[in-house]
């Protein structure tokens, strides 16, 4: 049941990437512009194909770690689906940081998961001919009253059509994603994916509104507000790795269930650290009736995960 632990760790790397995130988009001397911060995040995950160098190592393929040996020459079925995945993912990322830029991430991530959560069901019903569990409208139902209750009592307009966005194209993603690793093995289709992101991102160059944006955004970044943006990728490449990776070894539902546990951890650190985080990281409001809100509506979006992929 190892995989159960790297599903566990992989989202409480995840939370530690929303608040990170959350910082870096709002904080004008580092990367606020949306459009090139998922610029930049597809540009650099397109870099974890050196994961792969991890099957010369003696032994380690066989622990399941990546290998060069899986993959293989792409079919047009999956050079179409790798970059329908950048796309999809490039898409989700705008959004989600324009949500994050003006909202806390222990309000915007649980209503991106639950919208996507929905979403991936309704869409592997239409194209992965995917059984909807007995459970399926109960957990639907928690979900909705949990995303009614941030959107309602917090958001903007604005705000809710972004995450709305946000998790329609972050199910498309995933759809893409099960799509390929269907049609060819996970090492070979996580290769390729990886490719499609750099591809897809360098392409963006070619147009001159977006090269110029992205141009004039990078001239006046710093080097610590690049160091900051890599870690942050690197956490969210192993984070992702690590989630893809359990749901290959386990349970693909139960990996998708423990999607609730990110919001406990974002409930945690807001918690723990909110008076000491930055104020443009967010989360700095430690008052009682705030902090029951939030606990309140992400216990509700994560009893919704449990019931909706039991």
């Amino acid at each position: 049941m190892a995989w159960i632990l790297l599903a566990a760790v992989g989202q409480f790397l995840n939370a530690i990437v929303a608040v990170l995130d959350k910082y870096i988009v709002t904080d004008e001397n580092i990367l606020p512009r949306p459009f090139v911060y998922a610029f930049y995040s597809c540009l650099i995950a397109g870099f974890w194909i050196f994961v792969y160098l991890l099957g010369f190592v003696p032994g380690l393929s066989d622990l399941g770690a990546p290998s060069f040996a899986n993959v293989q020459s792409p079919t047009i079925q999956v050079v179409g689906m790798s970059f329908l995945a950048a796309y999809t993912f490039f898409m989700a990322l705008v959004s989600l940081y324009d949500a994050l830029k003006h909202a806390d991430a222990s309000d915007v991530m649980p209503v991106i998961g639950a919208v996507a959560a929905i979403s991936s069901f309704g869409m592997s019903y239409l194209f992965l001919d995917i059984v909807l569990t007995p459970n399926f409208i109960w957990g639907v139902a928690l979900l909705a009253v949990g995303t009614l209750l941030v959107s309602q009592l917090h958001f903007t307009r604005g705000i809710i059509l972004g995450t709305l966005h946000s998790g329609i194209f972050f199910a498309l993603h995933y759809i893409t994603m099960k799509g390929l690793f269907l049609e060819t093995s996970f090492d070979d289709g996580f290769f390729w994916s990886r490719i499609g992101l750099v591809l897809f991102a360098l392409s963006l160059l070619l147009i001159p509104v977006y090269f110029d944006k992205i141009k004039k955004q990078t001239k006046v970044t710093t080097g610590n507000s690049v160091l900051l943006v890599l870690s942050t990728k690197f956490i969210a490449g192993v984070a992702a790795f690590m989630l893809l990776k359990a749901a290959d070894l386990g349970d693909v539902t139960v990996v998708q269930a423990l999607d609730g546990l990110k919001y406990v951890f974002i409930i945690i650190f807001s918690l723990l650290l909110g008076s000491w985080l930055p104020a443009s990281a967010g989360e700095n409001h430690t008052d009682a009736m705030t902090i029951v809100r939030k606990v309140l509506y992400v216990a509700i979006i994560s009893i919704g995960f449990v019931i909706l992929f039991r």
